[in-house]
């Protein structure tokens, strides 16, 4: 099926303003570096997300979901694929006694402030986290010693085999470090359920200010990256075993290991995706040439 094609069918349901072809990644991913992805498509809802992956599976088109693009990196050459972003019907937030509700797309800046709103303890440690809850759920995203495991009662997913909605609880996530079984089975999370506690909102407003000054304090927060860039090595942390093999501050083009936390690629201005990828590789070779420990990425890199 050609590209037209494709586009002609995602149209049958999906307004064209949703469908960009040859999309700059650039603006949609923290990095704001890299390549065109063939197609961004953004589903208003869950019927127009089920008629997408039906025409690009008709059309054997690979296809990734994002979210705040807070996690991903596309080559410079380009995605010849899908990127799928969910839309603003995603992004709702309800709460009743202590379960918060929120859409997949929802920011979780947003959920941590909805929580605080409604009196709602548990949440803060992912209020200065830079993604989507869908996101977080995917990879049990963490900081300050909690994570989306710790508070996720179940979740409401899509299967992309059947096209049809079911939950799985928490514990049928298997969450682990960055890990959740939605990684093995390539199904997208629609609303996650989670378990709080009631609070003050006073106590819960400082303690989410303390932690965003700790964040400002201790991260690059003001350029463009995606966060701690490597995985924690168990017995290790990235950017220490980073700093002591002298690489804090070093840069390759306009990217450059953060002179304020070694964990963190940066864009520095200009950077492209191979100048990041470079050094991620620079990065990976010399802590492991001098420790024996080969880095895990966090991020995902796709592309050509």
């Amino acid at each position: 099926m050609m590209a037209g094609d494709i586009y002609e069918y995602l149209s049958e349901k999906i307004s064209i303003e949703d469908i960009v072809r040859n999309c700059d990644m650039r603006a949609y991913t923290s990095f704001k570096a890299g390549g065109e992805a063939e197609f961004l498509i953004i589903p208003q809802n869950i019927d127009q997300l089920c008629h997408t992956l039906r025409v690009l599976s008709q059309a054997n088109k690979k296809y990734m979901i994002i979210g705040n693009g807070s996690n991903v990196l596309v080559k410079d050459g380009g995605y010849s694929g899908a990127i799928i972003k969910l839309g603003d019907a995603f992004s709702s937030v309800e709460t009743k006694g202590e379960t918060l509700t929120a859409g997949a797309g929802t920011l979780l800046s947003v959920v941590a402030k909805k929580a605080m709103e409604a009196g709602l303890s548990g949440f803060e440690f992912a209020s200065g986290i830079p993604g989507s809850i869908g996101g977080g759920v995917y990879m049990n995203a963490g900081a300050y010693s909690g994570e989306m495991a710790q508070i996720v009662e179940h979740v409401e997913i899509l299967s992309i085999r059947e096209y049809d909605v079911y939950t799985a609880t928490g514990e049928e996530l298997k969450f682990g470090y960055r890990h959740s079984l939605l990684q093995e089975s390539g199904d997208i999370a629609l609303s996650v359920n989670l378990r709080l506690a009631y609070g003050e909102p006073e106590k819960i407003r400082k303690r989410m200010q303390e932690l965003m000054e700790m964040r400002n304090e201790k991260q690059p927060v003001s350029m463009p990256s995606a966060g701690s860039f490597f995985k924690r090595p168990e017995g290790y942390f990235a950017g220490k075993l980073i700093e002591d093999s002298g690489l804090k501050g070093i840069a390759v083009g306009g990217a450059r290991v953060s002179p304020l936390h070694a964990g963190f690629i940066v864009n520095q201005g200009g950077a492209t995706a191979s100048d990041i990828i470079d050094l991620m590789n620079l990065v990976r070779n010399t802590v492991y040439d001098r420790f024996g420990v080969m880095l895990e990425t966090e991020v995902k890199i796709i592309g050509d």
